[in-house]
């Protein structure tokens, strides 16, 4: 069985669905397939938190250096990384190490600014357009930390982020108790990124998924890509196990699977991405809940209050990991989130996660048509922004296939930079 269709999406997760909602929204007809279930993959369980003042890509200056410090420290590493002899796996380590360089972040900070902007507008005006209810709030992101080593450097970082147009505030001792009253005492200071918002990602995504299928998508779960077929300078057949999907338009926002070897194989295209794994444990509301999504400075963990639940969220492994949650790390987490913040004695657990978020070796999106294929755009590279920057994702891909000018300058975000 053959199935046709003009725009034929591959992944259901958070830049997938905002694919198919912009393009859907602009007219077009859209086919959505994804491996497992739409919108139930890794951007379900992440913090959940909408940060446009992330434009610091994940390879800058210092990175290596303190990484190998942190993996000296493993009971708090926010870290990891497994040992591997893949030539890709060893091959993108390299490039990553190259990356970590003033350079990348110059070159980096224009498009994930601009991509992160129209990102968090578009949230805003989707979740008011649509009635969506899914714990959106605008509070900003509100760092703390317990040492004025690591609070110089918050400084440091929000002084440089103001001179790229980010609101942020400093808060003193004083200060930071009365914005954080859940902060614990010895917590000394905090940086709040004014502009950034979260919401609940798992709610999110299902109300998303709901209103593309309303909007007239057809959905294909638990249908892995298996192949392709490219020929004339366009990809003309999808292959999956349930059958061939042929298409006007192909966007490939398949996360961390896009590196795959029949990807590679089919398509002749050198995709740079390894899956980065994360964790999160999501609980009842505390007695005492945090105000705002804070990320807990010196240990790297996200806290996320999302109405009746709160969710911690913490680590990046680089290698090949599996999606079973490790519960030495989830402890770990729960102990890190307990040095900062007023917790219940027994916090009742509801959920332990584990996911892969699709990384490339210089921490930006890739955004924009294959070299080698006309009518085949790539999606992908998120890392752990592919839920902040889904709707600005999904538009300027909307803007793409139909020939538009595209919202900003694309380029910088080419597979061709690789």
């Amino acid at each position: 069985m053959t199935t046709k269709s003009d725009v034929l999406i591959i992944g259901g997760g958070p830049v997938g669905l905002s694919c198919a909602y912009y393009l859907l929204k602009s007219g077009r007809k859209v086919t959505l397939l994804d491996a497992k279930e739409i919108g139930k993959g890794s951007g379900s369980g992440n913090a959940g938190h909408i940060v446009p003042s992330h434009i610091i890509p994940l390879a800058a200056p210092g990175v290596v250096i303190s990484a190998l410090k942190w993996m000296l420290d493993p009971a708090h590493s926010p870290f990891g990384m497994k040992v591997s002899l893949n030539p890709n796996y060893l091959m993108w380590l390299l490039k990553f190490v190259f990356a970590c360089s003033e350079a990348n972040v110059q070159r980096s900070i224009k498009p994930l600014n601009d991509l992160g902007q129209l990102s968090a507008k578009n949230f805003a005006q989707m979740i008011a357009e649509e009635k969506f209810d899914c714990s959106y709030q605008e509070k900003g992101l509100l760092f703390l930390y317990k040492t004025e080593e690591a609070f110089k450097g918050g400084q440091h970082e929000g002084e440089f982020m103001q001179k790229h147009g980010i609101p942020v505030s400093i808060y003193d001792k004083t200060k930071i108790h009365e914005v954080e009253p859940a902060a614990l005492d010895h917590v000394i200071g905090g940086v709040h990124f004014t502009g950034d918002s979260h919401l609940n990602p798992a709610v999110f995504l299902k109300l998303l998924s709901d209103r593309v299928r309303a909007l007239g998508a057809e959905m294909f779960e638990n249908t892995p890509v298996t192949g392709f077929e490219s020929a004339g300078g366009k990809v003309r057949v999808v292959k999956t196990a349930s059958g061939a999907f042929e298409a006007e338009h192909v966007i490939l926002a398949m996360g961390a699977l896009t590196a795959s070897a029949s990807l590679a194989r089919d398509l002749k295209l050198n995709i740079p991405i390894q899956p980065a794994r994360g964790y999160s444990m999501t609980m009842s509301a505390t007695k005492q809940m945090p105000s705002h999504a804070l990320i807990l400075g010196e240990r790297r963990v996200a806290v996320s209050p999302m109405g009746n639940v709160l969710r911690f969220t913490g680590r990046l492994e680089v290698g090949n990991y599996g999606m079973t949650p490790n519960p030495i790390w989830i402890q770990r987490i729960e102990n890190s989130a307990r040095e900062y913040l007023r917790l219940d004695e027994k916090l009742d657990v509801k959920e332990t996660w584990a996911g892969l978020r699709p990384t490339t070796p210089d921490g930006v999106p890739i955004i924009g048509r294959s070299p080698h294929h006309s009518n085949l755009i790539l999606a992908t590279g998120h890392a752990m922004l592919g839920l902040s920057l889904g709707p600005g994702t999904g538009q300027v891909v909307t803007e793409l296939v139909n020939g538009r000018q595209t919202a900003f300058d694309l380029s910088p975000l080419s597979l061709n930079r690789f």
